[in-house]
């Protein structure tokens, strides 16, 4: 188990369906998947270590447990996503938005996951760990160490901190399990709440920029910002961690 900073820790369970797809089935294996004294050769290509590809992979915050997407999550995504006050601040989230939608969403994050080219997370609260309340999730590596950060929550649950809390364990983890260098994401300009959640984390604006938006039917002006490995306020801002293989 990594301790990361406060009670934010990786854990790996090992469930029945270990090593195995939504309802059982067997996971398709990435050929890019490498393991043992392969791991730090991967990084070259993939985003994110082994570790992080396997459905039993999830991430602890204070309230939280940040896991992979299911399919049983569609319908709880469906209902969330659809209030248009969270889709239309995003460039990617088509409304209206239905449950073929949500499907198709989770199975692409999964396929994501599953390659290490990506990490995509439900957020869920401990107690009803089967309910996914928001996502989080890094993508587009640039293979110069840069990734983008996106992220959205349910309106019930605006106004909590549970985003801030979210975005910190994965960063934390990204700075922790990577060796990409910096985080960049995007908020509307007038998307407030989104943009003090990244300067709480210690993004810094970029300023303005154009991006493409297709569900939005064309480009949207975004606010851009960044965070450094070295400047971000968390375990392993500072530094890269050592791994060794076993």
């Amino acid at each position: 188990m990594t301790t990361a900073q406060g009670a934010t820790r990786l854990q790996s369970e090992c469930p029945e369906k270990a090593r195995k797809g939504e309802k059982g089935e067997a996971a398709a294996v990435s050929p890019f998947v490498a393991s043992g004294a392969e791991l730090v050769f991967a990084w070259s290509w993939l985003m994110f270590p082994e570790i992080t590809h396997d459905d039993i992979f999830r991430l602890e915050t204070e309230r939280m447990w940040l896991r992979w997407p299911r399919l049983s999550d569609a319908e709880s995504v469906t209902q969330l996503v659809g209030d248009p006050e969270v889709s239309v601040r995003t460039a990617n989230i088509p409304h209206p938005y239905n449950l073929r939608d949500a499907e198709q969403f989770i199975r692409r994050a999964r396929a994501e996951n599953e390659s290490g080219q990506g990490l995509v997370l439900a957020l869920a609260f401990k107690r009803t760990p089967n309910d996914a309340i928001g996502v989080i999730g890094a993508h587009g590596s640039d293979f110069r160490g840069t990734a983008l950060l996106g992220y959205w929550l349910g309106r019930p649950f605006w106004r909590q901190g549970l985003m801030t809390e979210a975005a910190r364990g994965f960063v934390d983890l990204i700075f922790g399990v990577t060796s990409l260098g910096e985080i960049v994401c995007d908020a509307l300009p007038d998307n407030l709440a989104s943009r003090r959640v990244q300067e709480k984390l210690g993004f810094v604006s970029l300023g303005e920029i154009e991006i493409d938006a297709p569900a939005r039917g064309g480009r949207m002006k975004v606010e851009r910002t960044r965070l450094s490995r070295g400047a971000a306020h968390t375990a392993f801002g500072a530094r890269r961690p050592k791994f060794t293989s076993t």
